[in-house]
């Protein structure tokens, strides 16, 4: 059990660490969703990476449910963006708002300059295209996936 617990606490700090390096999205500790861990057969520990940019679980599944509906998404109305939710949304991204990285789920800045094109033109973000999940992103995701409907 200890090692379990060590193994899975050394995983999530890992991966912090390394999201902060490559400062993939500056946001605090209050707009972070925890990492989701799944243990395989082996009982290692495989981080699942979980962002949702400050969204509840409930406004993640209007977003999990838009993505279903519209961009292929077919995973789980769980309201945890993971994966496959973002390579949904950046197929959104890449066909709509200037997205040219690969769909591979990532949330980078180029993924989050895509999101602020978007909420640009739909939901009255007035801050900078800057690829940085701050607090005028997160207002206006927020309000974009209160108007998405819910399964």
């Amino acid at each position: 059990m200890r090692s379990t617990l060590m193994r899975s606490t050394l995983v999530t700090v890992a991966a912090v660490f390394a999201v902060g390096a490559g400062g993939l999205v500056t946001a605090g500790p209050a707009v972070a969703a925890p990492t989701a861990t799944a243990a395989v057969a082996d009982e290692s520990v495989v981080p699942l990476e979980v962002v949702n940019l400050g969204l509840t679980t409930d406004e993640a599944k209007h977003v999990q449910c838009w993505l279903r509906d519209h961009w292929g998404y077919t995973g789980a109305i769980d309201g945890l963006l993971g994966t496959e939710s973002w390579k949904a949304f950046q197929r959104n991204l890449a066909a709509h708002w200037g997205y040219t990285g690969p769909i591979d789920g990532i949330v980078g800045s180029g993924t989050i300059s895509a999101l602020q094109r978007g909420l640009q033109a739909n939901e009255g973000y007035t801050g900078p295209i800057d690829g940085i999940a701050g607090p005028e992103t997160l207002a206006a995701i927020k309000r974009a996936a209160d108007g998405w409907t819910y399964c």
